[in-house]
């Protein structure tokens, strides 16, 4: 059995199991962070959550809010993680389990290879490889259900521009039917990425009014779920969001409205806005 090794252990978040559980629990108590850890489970799923995928000590407080609603819900039959390929232009599904320094993650495998079957997605893990988007929300997952750890099932799916988004979401819809399963969608995202290392310098002043502006517009249109405003917008403005076709295709697969929990950029954090990157947390029940 082949399995997906962590590569960003001991950048994104610390390789060592004690200080990773640290910084995720400081995560949650932060003043960016709900500011309480999770409570225990109750009555009712979480349908979907947009998390961001940065270093834990920038995005981490901002994460926790939507792995605080994934910890008080009703645990799901598999989570479906969705992230984009920052390397490639495939989309893709990883059977392979994946390990990180809390233990291995199982994968639902007759989800996957039902899916594969159905859609356009290949079966392809070296998309994977070096995909961190996926990776770096594994961590939370576990701690958010760390009394349910031998349950948790995940579908890691990466996105490109290769895929029918409409398509893939009545095939995601139809085998989730199929099978009678019952999912969350963990939705991988950061959100604008501002300054000269990206390649986005729209505006020279007023930084942080004009960073929280540009995104909580794009941020609008996904809690309503609207597709075409939302692409239109991302379009017209040319904001640099990485994971915008596992939003959009988040807009046709689900139904219900969205609720902003958190949004605040990297340079909050590092107190540089020369270089900033904008984290949202959002969640659809």
């Amino acid at each position: 059995m082949t399995i997906r090794k962590p590569i960003v252990a001991g950048s994104f978040y610390p390789a060592d199991f004690q200080k990773l559980k640290e910084q995720i629990k400081a995560s949650f108590l932060h003043e960016k962070g709900p500011s309480t850890l999770p409570l225990s489970k109750r009555e009712g799923q979480v349908k979907a959550v947009i998390c961001p995928h940065a270093g834990y000590s920038y995005s981490g407080p901002c994460a926790a809010w939507s792995f605080k609603e994934i910890a008080e819900a009703e645990l799901p039959d598999c989570y479906i993680l969705i992230g984009p390929n920052h390397r490639g232009r495939k989309s893709s599904i990883s059977l392979n389990p994946w390990r990180t320094p809390m233990g291995l993650v199982n994968i639902d495998k007759q989800l996957g290879q039902t899916l594969a079957q159905k859609s356009e997605l290949t079966l392809d893990p070296t998309d994977h490889q070096e995909e961190h988007s996926i990776e770096v929300q594994l961590p939370f997952l576990q701690y958010a259900n760390k009394q349910h750890l031998s349950k948790i099932r995940i579908l890691p799916i990466c996105l490109s521009d290769d895929i029918d988004l409409s398509k893939l979401a009545l095939d995601i819809q139809e085998t989730l039917i199929d099978l009678e399963k019952e999912v969350t969608f963990i939705i991988s995202s950061d959100f604008t990425h501002y300054g000269s290392a990206y390649r986005y310098v729209p505006f020279s002043s007023d930084i942080p009014k004009r960073m929280y502006k540009l995104d909580l517009g794009a941020i609008k249109h996904i809690l309503n779920l609207d597709h075409d405003s939302f692409a239109n917008y991302v379009k017209e403005t040319g904001a640099t969001i990485c994971g915008v076709i596992p939003m959009l295709l988040l807009t046709k697969l689900i139904k219900s409205n969205g609720e902003l929990l958190q949004y605040y950029t990297s340079a909050d954090i590092a107190g540089d806005y020369k270089q900033a990157v904008g984290y949202a947390s959002i969640v659809f029940r």
